[in-house]
Formats: C-alpha cells, sequence, structure tokens
C-alpha cells in the first residue's frame, strides 16, 4: 500500500511541472548530438552514439525536473497570491515543500551520476564537470524576475544550453569547429525568451501588483508583443543562418525553417486577435511543432549527408 502514496504523488510533480513539455528543448538537444557525432564527411560510430544519445535524454529530463521543481518552490508564495496559479500542487497543499525539495534533490544526483557516466563510458568528464553549474543556472531563473526585466532572456539561455551541452557530451570539440552549433543555441535562447514574454501577459495585473519585472509590467501589453515578436525575428534569423552555414543541411531542414516562420507569426497573430484567451496554443501547441519538427527535419538531413 505504501507505494500508492509515492505514485500519487509522482502523479502530481508530473501534472504539475508539465513533464511533457520537455518537448520544447529535448529535440534541440538530440540535433545537436547528430551534429556532433557527425561532422561533414564523417559517418556516426553507432557503437557509441546509441548509449550517449540515452545518456542525453536521461540527462535532459532529470535537469528540467530540476529547473520546474526549482521554479516552483522559489515562487510557491507568489503563486497562492496569483489567481492563474493558486491551484498548482504547492500553494493548493496537493504537494509538500519538504517533499518537493527530496525529488529536487534526487533528480540533482541522479542527473549528475548521469553527466558522470560519459566520463566512466567515453572519458568525457566535461559533463561531470560542468553538470552541476548547469542546474545552478537552470534553477535560478525564478530568482530574476524580482529585480530584472531581463528575466525572459535568462529563461531562453536556460534552455539554450541544452544543444551546446549535449554537443559537449559527444564531442567537446566540436563547439570549435561547428558555429551552427552557436547559432542553434542563439535560436533557442530567443524563441524562448520571446515566447516568454507572451505567456507573461497572462499575469501583466498580477505582476505589477507583486513588484514583478516581466517586460509586460514594465512595457505594459503592446510594446511587451513588440519586443516578442523582435526577439522571434531574431530566432528566426538565427535559424536561417543555421541552414546556411552548415553544409549538412538542405531541403529538410529549409522546409521545417520556413514551417517554423509561418508559426510563429501565427502565434503572433493569434495573440494579436484574442490575447491571453488561446495561450495553450500559442504557447504550448505551436512551439512544441516548431521544436518537433525543427529537430527531426535537421537529423533527417544529418543522416542524409553521411
Amino acid at each position: 500500500m505504501s507505494s500508492l502514496p509515492a505514485l500519487h504523488s509522482a502523479r502530481v510533480i508530473a501534472a504539475d511541472i508539465k513533464i511533457a513539455h520537455s518537448v520544447f528543448a529535448l529535440p534541440f538537444a538530440v540535433l545537436a548530438a547528430f551534429m556532433a557525432a557527425a561532422p561533414p564527411a564523417t559517418a556516426i560510430d553507432w557503437s557509441r552514439f546509441g548509449t550517449q544519445l540515452a545518456l542525453i535524454v536521461i540527462a535532459m529530463v532529470l535537469a528540467r525536473t530540476v529547473a520546474m521543481l526549482a521554479n516552483r518552490l522559489i515562487d510557491r508564495r507568489l503563486d497562492a497570491a496569483n489567481p492563474r496559479t493558486a491551484g498548482r500542487a504547492l500553494p493548493s497543499g496537493r504537494l509538500s515543500v519538504p517533499l518537493a525539495r527530496g525529488v529536487l534533490l534526487g533528480c540533482a544526483a541522479l542527473f549528475m551520476v548521469t553527466c558522470g557516466l560519459f566520463g566512466v563510458l567515453d572519458g568525457n568528464w566535461w559533463p561531470a564537470g560542468l553538470g552541476g553549474p548547469v542546474l545552478v543556472w537552470i534553477a535560478a531563473y525564478g530568482y530574476f524576475k524580482r529585480f530584472t526585466a531581463a528575466c525572459h532572456l535568462y529563461l531562453g539561455s536556460a534552455l539554450a544550453i541544452s544543444p551546446l551541452a549535449a554537443a559537449i557530451a559527444i564531442d567537446p570539440g566540436t563547439l570549435a569547429t561547428q558555429p551552427a552549433l552557436w547559432l542553434l543555441a542563439a535560436m533557442v535562447l530567443l524563441w524562448v525568451a520571446g515566447f516568454d514574454i507572451i505567456y507573461a501577459l497572462q499575469d501583466l495585473a498580477h505582476d505589477r501588483a507583486a513588484g514583478l519585472r516581466s517586460v509586460p509590467a514594465w512595457l505594459g501589453s503592446g510594446r511587451a508583443r513588440l519586443v516578442s515578436a523582435t526577439l522571434h525575428a531574431g530566432s528566426a534569423a538565427a535559424l536561417i543562418a543555421v541552414a546556411v552555414v552548415d553544409p549538412r543541411f538542405g531541403w529538410r531542414l529549409d522546409l521545417a525553417v520556413a514551417a517554423v516562420v509561418t508559426l510563429l507569426l501565427l502565434e503572433h497573430l493569434t495573440v494579436a486577435r484574442w490575447g491571453t484567451s488561446r495561450i495553450a496554443l500559442s504557447f504550448f501547441t505551436l512551439n512544441g511543432v516548431i521544436s518537433v519538427a525543427l529537430g527531426v527535419a535537421g537529423v533527417m538531413d544529418v543522416l542524409g549527408g553521411v
């Protein structure tokens, strides 16, 4: 019978942090892993790559769980005062603070073990050395909106780490030889920051009342949407640059880039037309489609070129 409360708690946590939304950053990490494993004119060593890719996926899910639980813990009092978020697991009492902290620490430990396995199996100790700083970086997001409107860019940087970290896990030297990896990270940073501003439109009144420094609270709805659109324009430019500078990418990624630009435009038109009433479409559905489409198309191009 003791397993039932544990299973219930696991379900509460998974639903509260929306574990399925790991899809936002995961395809970029997978794509970067393929890029690092198959530099131009070189074939993938599948005897090693399968295990490496599995470890990257596990590490990604664990890292996101740590980041989301840290955010929920940091924001639990703010969430309790916000009608939109008062029903979350911690402010509603469905999840206790000690349990949330325990799960966070457990996932952090498993993440570090996963990073260490790259050293044990491949002699690559970079993930183990960088794992701790990465966890601190991605877990600190919740504090930034208390003192700077750049919090959206900070969140973008937390997700932009994922393709760079994946590349380092495969081959640390690849960051010096593949500029497309940095452009991919820039694309993720600007893309996430832009849609986080859209998401923050829901809390404009609450953020102003609570003294929080989101872009919507600072500039208002109209100018905040303009900032978001500008960031997304920069994200599209970085993505186009990825397709141009890397010779492995061809028509598949080109089609995906065109689709992404269209979806970003649709996202902004949706918010302009219906405001935040359809935020689930603009924030979750469209952005999930964007990440998966780019990841699949990019991987197919990389595989098609070896």
